[in-house]
């Protein structure tokens, strides 16, 4: 399936596009080459290569979720400008 000029400048014009006459060939060639390996692509045989998600084997990157130790509320309430009923207080930023 080929691109053709009318099918470039369609969509051109439909995106607004104003386009030289260069440009049109040259975007219709380069489309050309794309979906000729598109279908270089889809000629190959992959019925026994196994789906995968990853073309690398990863290994899992997050560690492992074990709990850990907190800061102590008071020392951290204490760096506060200001505190309140065991928060930080901070100024109001929204109206009404």
């Amino acid at each position: 399936m080929a691109v053709t000029r009318d099918e470039i400048q369609r969509v051109a014009r439909l995106a607004r596009l104003s386009l030289s006459e260069e440009e049109i060939e040259t975007f219709a060639e380069q489309l050309n080459r794309i979906l000729e390996h598109v279908e270089r692509i889809n000629r190959l045989d992959v019925a026994d290569v196994p789906p995968t998600y990853h073309g690398v084997a990863l290994q899992h990157p997050f560690r492992e979720d074990k709990p850990l130790p907190s800061l102590d509320r008071e020392a951290v309430l204490a760096l506060a400008p200001e505190a309140e009923a065991g928060c930080y207080k901070v100024p109001k930023i929204t109206e009404g």
